[in-house]
């Protein structure tokens, strides 16, 4: 019971803090505000959590779906025939790969003079789970491999919006007025239904396929399908979208609670020059591709930032960049950091 009373707490002081970052134009409001909010509780007042507490995995889905769902709406057969042209941009996520898991071993291990398999896992650039699942089995220190990737997906979350928002010159997401939903109809009971058997369809769809990221792109797939071929097309309302945002920034922001001052400090420091480096790398293939093969700008960057696929698809929609085709990148990028986790983790394993 008080874990339940503990995830109604974050909620509510997440929904409070996303308001007033929209309130205060901030970038990505909801999700941002919920996430710092709750990451202060947790660093701040660690007693307000309880000490096993972990934010509820089956609640978190649900609202994960809740993305996939807006994304699959939004995919066209015209973003189907694009596509198919995307082979230099995928190139180009696997040249990241390589560029960035390189520059964090090298940057955890020079500066912050992490282990060997501490420092090659804490570096991949995605693969959030199968990173501290591999570490986990090689013996790295897992709690500094766990906040290390958390650490990841939050300054990217934080740096990505709101360098957008300097560059387009607004600020991005709900706060800048901007509407997700298409024909601006109620969203009664039966729509209701509609998405959440959608939803939980495309659930049981990705878990069956094991898909990557399967909480997003089973609910996204099943969407997109039934929007390509014409028979349903699911409007989420706007409240929906920041809700899953509230959820998915106070669950990322719980994870700071039970860590020492010094130990985040450090995470923190190399995290920074960790993320900054991939987004440098990033940027620089992103030019390159936009100069090269005329593909939007604001969808390469977007898909060359090295946080969740759930987070920069919500980012994506903010910007009204096409989210389906970042996905996509994301998935490749996740998919092939884990393919060199297992590969190179194991070469790793035998010279030690």
């Amino acid at each position: 019971m008080s874990h339940t009373l503990t995830t109604l707490f974050l909620l509510c002081v997440g929904a409070c803090a996303g308001y007033i970052a929209q309130f205060l134009h901030l970038p990505l409001p909801w999700m941002l505000g919920s996430l710092i909010a709750c990451a202060l509780i947790a660093i701040a007042r660690p007693i307000s959590l309880p000490k096993d507490y972990g934010f509820p995995h089956k609640f978190r889905l649900v609202f994960i779906a809740i993305v996939g769902l807006m994304i699959g709406s939004q995919v066209t057969l015209d973003t189907i025939f694009t596509a198919a042209d995307l082979w230099p941009s995928l190139i180009g996520i696997l040249v990241f790969v390589v560029l960035a898991h390189g520059y964090n071993y090298w940057a955890f291990t020079r500066i912050g003079h992490y282990d060997a398999p501490t420092a090659f896992y804490s570096g991949a650039p995605g693969g959030l789970m199968e990173s501290i699942a591999f570490g986990e089995a090689h013996g790295c220190d897992i709690k500094i491999l766990t906040i290390q990737q958390f650490l990841r997906l939050i300054v990217v979350i934080i740096l990505v919006p709101t360098l957008m928002s300097f560059w387009i010159g607004h600020p991005v997401g709900s706060a800048s007025g901007q509407t997700f939903q298409h024909s601006g109809e109620p969203f009664g009971p039966f729509d209701a239904v509609i998405a959440a058997g959608v939803g939980a369809f495309g659930l049981w769809f990705g878990s069956k396929l094991s898909l990557p990221a399967k909480q997003l792109m089973g609910p996204l797939i099943a969407a997109a399908f039934l929007s390509v071929i014409g028979l349903v097309t699911i409007d989420l309302p706007d409240w929906a979208l920041a809700s899953a945002q509230v959820v998915i920034g106070a669950s990322l922001g719980s994870r700071f609670a039970g860590l020492t001052r010094s130990t985040l400090q450090k995470a923190i420091g190399l995290s920074l020059i960790s993320v900054f480096g991939m987004i440098t790398i990033g940027a620089a293939l992103s030019v390159f591709l936009y100069h090269t093969t005329g593909l939007e700008l604001d969808m390469l960057l977007i898909s060359f930032a090295p946080g969740g696929v759930t987070e920069m698809s919500l980012i994506a929609l903010s910007v009204n960049a096409n989210s389906a085709l970042v996905s996509l990148h994301h998935l490749v990028r996740i998919s092939a950091t884990v393919v060199g986790l297992s590969y190179f983790g194991k070469r790793l394993k035998t010279n030690q």
